[in-house]
């Protein structure tokens, strides 16, 4: 299959993937209050708990489907996951109380696994000098679905009500599912020459190299799970935020969709010139920038009282937090073989949702007991921790 054309169509899948999941997730708490009845001096825990249940699931079950992708097929995997998302989502339209959506979170958990497994065909499929290229596009497409998202889940729920946003992310989900049997095709192994071990991986088993053993790898899945710390830390709490900005302004759920989506407009725009960026000048160097510039403005994210004050630093952190995450991919996949690359990106997504899982409890208590705009001084502390350790450690990975 040609790598133009798979790049292609999983682009407009995770375009897809990444729409229907934040035309819902940024409006939890609102779905919460409006539609479930929480009351307002609980929605905060609620949204917490709501949040992480699925990365709880999605983080044991994670590696397992990984290990699954590398023997059964990641084209399979992918195809599994398209499908049992699309049913979590339809559930999530006609649940009646607060544990249903509980309960209905966690089975998304246990279906989870599309994003990695498209990342994993990507970087087999990609030519070795067009993969820092190629996952920029993807990270592009990824943003770009929480552009569209958080604006057609305002206008949705302006217009028909929340529960219409779940049926139309389980019809988009379907379709992915729809185009993964008939279009994709699983990549051919045989045509990929094995990558040899590195000096640091020698004593290292075959079939655990490339895993926990190896320290770039192990690095890369730490900075992964604090950096998922920082979204799920601001995620659940910024709609909340932006509307107590916003106050009595006309059409709430829509401004708070359209000011939650102007970062990921500016990450759309600049993943893939970060991935060009690595290509050229190195990934651990594209990654540490990245790093010091998102947690810089996350800082100044505290700091306006307007709405569109907080609105421009809301852009301004999209610029650049979207150069981390294909930085870490493309390392990941230069230091990985073909025929384990559904494990290490099954063990990267676990990672990902136990950041995910402790981010949304960590910034629900801390804008319960301290304030929200201590949520962002938390968040650009931590990005900032983690440029000082990838600086310190770069040396020891021939870079």
């Amino acid at each position: 299959m040609n790598w133009k054309v798979c790049l292609a169509i999983l682009t407009c899948n995770v375009v897809f993937m990444s729409s229907s999941y934040t035309m819902l997730i940024p409006f939890l708490p609102m779905y919460l209050t409006h539609e479930l009845g929480v009351s307002a001096a609980s929605v905060n825990i609620w949204s917490g708990i709501v949040f992480s249940s699925t990365f709880l699931v999605s983080a044991i079950m994670a590696p397992i489907w990984g290990k699954m992708a590398d023997r059964k097929g990641k084209r399979l995997m992918a195809i599994r996951a398209s499908l049992l998302l699309s049913v979590s989502y339809f559930l999530g339209g006609i649940v009646t109380t607060p544990l249903q959506l509980t309960f209905m979170r966690m089975f998304q958990g246990f279906a989870a696994g599309l994003w990695p497994m498209e990342l994993a065909i990507m970087t087999i499929y990609a030519p070795p000098q067009k993969l820092g290229i190629c996952l920029g596009i993807m990270q592009g497409a990824l943003t770009a679905g929480g552009i569209i998202g958080p604006l057609f889940g305002g206008v949705l729920a302006e217009l028909f009500g929340m529960r219409m946003s779940f049926f139309l992310a389980s019809g988009a989900l379907f379709l992915n599912f729809i185009v993964l049997v008939f279009f994709i095709k699983e990549p051919d192994l045989s045509r990929v020459p094995a990558r040899q071990a590195q000096p640091d991986e020698e004593d290292i088993p075959a079939e655990t190299r490339s895993l926990w053993k190896v320290p770039i790898i192990f690095h890369m899945l730490v900075c992964s799970a604090l950096v998922q710390v920082v979204i799920l830390i601001v995620q659940p709490i910024l709609t909340t935020y932006i509307s107590q900005m916003a106050q009595d302004m006309d059409n709430l759920v829509f401004v708070s969709g359209l000011v939650f989506s102007l970062g990921g407009f500016a990450s759309a725009i600049t993943a893939p010139l970060w991935g060009r960026f690595g290509q050229h000048h190195g990934f651990f160097r594209s990654m540490r920038y990245a790093l010091i510039l998102a947690g810089v403005f996350f800082f100044l994210q505290a700091l306006p009282t307007t709405l569109y004050g907080f609105a421009a630093s809301q852009f301004a952190v999209g610029l650049f937090f979207s150069g981390i995450f294909p930085s870490i991919n493309a390392i990941l996949a230069e230091h990985t073989d073909a025929r384990t690359k559904g494990r290490v990106f099954g063990l990267l997504f676990s990672a990902q949702q136990i950041g995910a899982m402790t981010g949304p409890i960590l910034g629900g208590a801390i804008a319960t007991f301290i304030g929200m705009k201590y949520v962002f001084f938390a968040a650009g502390f931590i990005l900032l921790a983690i440029s000082w350790t990838v600086r310190r450690k770069r040396t020891r990975y021939n870079h």
